[in-house]
Protein backbone atom coordinates (compact mmCIF):
# COMPACT_ATOMS: atom_id res chain seq x y z
CA UNK A 1 0.00 0.00 0.00
CA UNK A 2 1.36 3.36 -0.68
CA UNK A 3 0.78 6.57 1.62
CA UNK A 4 -0.31 9.80 -0.33
CA UNK A 5 0.43 12.70 1.64
CA UNK A 6 -1.13 15.73 0.51
CA UNK A 7 0.56 19.49 -0.07
CA UNK A 8 -1.43 21.18 3.14
CA UNK A 9 -0.78 24.24 1.37
CA UNK A 10 -2.97 23.67 -1.54
CA UNK A 11 -6.00 25.40 -1.64
CA UNK A 12 -8.93 22.63 -2.88
CA UNK A 13 -11.73 24.55 -2.04
CA UNK A 14 -10.46 27.59 -4.68
CA UNK A 15 -8.65 25.58 -7.12
CA UNK A 16 -9.64 26.71 -10.80
CA UNK A 17 -9.86 23.23 -13.18
CA UNK A 18 -8.02 23.59 -16.95
CA UNK A 19 -10.95 24.08 -19.35
CA UNK A 20 -9.70 21.30 -21.42
CA UNK A 21 -11.90 18.80 -19.79
CA UNK A 22 -9.48 16.19 -21.03
CA UNK A 23 -6.83 17.27 -18.69
CA UNK A 24 -6.06 16.43 -15.10
CA UNK A 25 -4.49 20.00 -14.48
CA UNK A 26 -5.47 23.31 -12.24
CA UNK A 27 -4.62 27.14 -13.77
CA UNK A 28 -1.76 28.46 -11.98
CA UNK A 29 -1.53 32.59 -10.74
CA UNK A 30 -0.21 33.06 -14.30
CA UNK A 31 -3.72 32.05 -16.07
CA UNK A 32 -1.96 29.08 -17.46
CA UNK A 33 -2.94 24.88 -16.30
CA UNK A 34 0.28 23.59 -14.47
CA UNK A 35 -0.60 20.40 -16.61
CA UNK A 36 -0.53 21.11 -20.43
CA UNK A 37 0.45 24.51 -20.42
CA UNK A 38 -2.89 26.30 -21.47
CA UNK A 39 -3.83 29.79 -21.12
CA UNK A 40 -7.27 29.25 -19.09
CA UNK A 41 -10.68 29.92 -21.56
CA UNK A 42 -12.88 32.34 -20.25
CA UNK A 43 -12.84 34.82 -17.10
CA UNK A 44 -10.95 33.63 -14.06
CA UNK A 45 -12.77 33.81 -10.72
CA UNK A 46 -11.68 36.91 -8.78
CA UNK A 47 -8.64 37.30 -6.70
CA UNK A 48 -7.58 33.64 -8.16
CA UNK A 49 -3.47 34.07 -8.19
CA UNK A 50 -3.59 36.18 -5.37
CA UNK A 51 -3.18 33.42 -1.87
CA UNK A 52 -2.64 33.96 1.30
CA UNK A 53 -0.88 30.50 1.48
CA UNK A 54 2.79 30.74 1.19
CA UNK A 55 4.77 29.59 -1.53
CA UNK A 56 6.59 26.22 -1.11
CA UNK A 57 9.37 25.80 -3.32
CA UNK A 58 11.53 22.44 -3.54
CA UNK A 59 13.47 22.43 -0.72
CA UNK A 60 10.16 22.75 1.59
CA UNK A 61 8.59 19.61 -0.12
CA UNK A 62 8.45 16.46 1.98
CA UNK A 63 9.34 13.53 0.78
CA UNK A 64 6.30 11.13 -0.47
CA UNK A 65 6.38 8.06 1.67
CA UNK A 66 6.08 4.50 0.83
CA UNK A 67 4.51 1.79 3.29
CA UNK A 68 4.65 -1.80 2.50
CA UNK A 69 1.56 -3.24 3.95
CA UNK A 70 2.28 -6.33 3.89
CA UNK A 71 5.38 -6.31 5.06
CA UNK A 72 6.51 -10.57 4.32
CA UNK A 73 5.61 -10.38 0.47
CA UNK A 74 9.30 -10.81 -1.15
CA UNK A 75 8.69 -8.68 -4.39
CA UNK A 76 11.83 -10.36 -5.85
CA UNK A 77 10.20 -13.74 -6.13
CA UNK A 78 6.44 -13.22 -6.70
CA UNK A 79 4.69 -14.34 -9.63
CA UNK A 80 2.44 -12.71 -11.88
CA UNK A 81 -1.10 -13.63 -13.02
CA UNK A 82 -0.65 -15.92 -16.24
CA UNK A 83 -3.69 -13.41 -17.70
CA UNK A 84 -2.36 -10.06 -18.87
CA UNK A 85 -5.44 -8.48 -17.52
CA UNK A 86 -5.17 -9.18 -14.06
CA UNK A 87 -3.28 -7.19 -11.67
CA UNK A 88 -2.51 -10.56 -9.04
CA UNK A 89 0.04 -12.78 -7.86
CA UNK A 90 0.14 -15.97 -7.67
CA UNK A 91 -0.11 -17.32 -4.00
CA UNK A 92 0.84 -20.12 -2.01
CA UNK A 93 -1.85 -22.45 -3.47
CA UNK A 94 -0.78 -21.85 -6.59
CA UNK A 95 -3.83 -19.88 -7.80
CA UNK A 96 -4.00 -16.24 -8.65
CA UNK A 97 -4.78 -14.10 -5.54
CA UNK A 98 -6.47 -11.82 -7.34
CA UNK A 99 -8.99 -13.79 -9.87
CA UNK A 100 -8.39 -17.14 -9.09
CA UNK A 101 -6.84 -18.58 -12.05
CA UNK A 102 -4.42 -21.12 -11.64
CA UNK A 103 -0.46 -20.43 -12.59
CA UNK A 104 0.52 -21.81 -15.83
CA UNK A 105 4.44 -22.56 -14.56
Amino acid sequence: MVEIIFDETEDWENRVLCSDESCIGTIGPDGKCKECGKHYEGELPAGHGTSNVPTVTAEDQKPVSVVDADGDDDWDKRVLCSDGACIGVIGPDGKCKECGKPSKQ
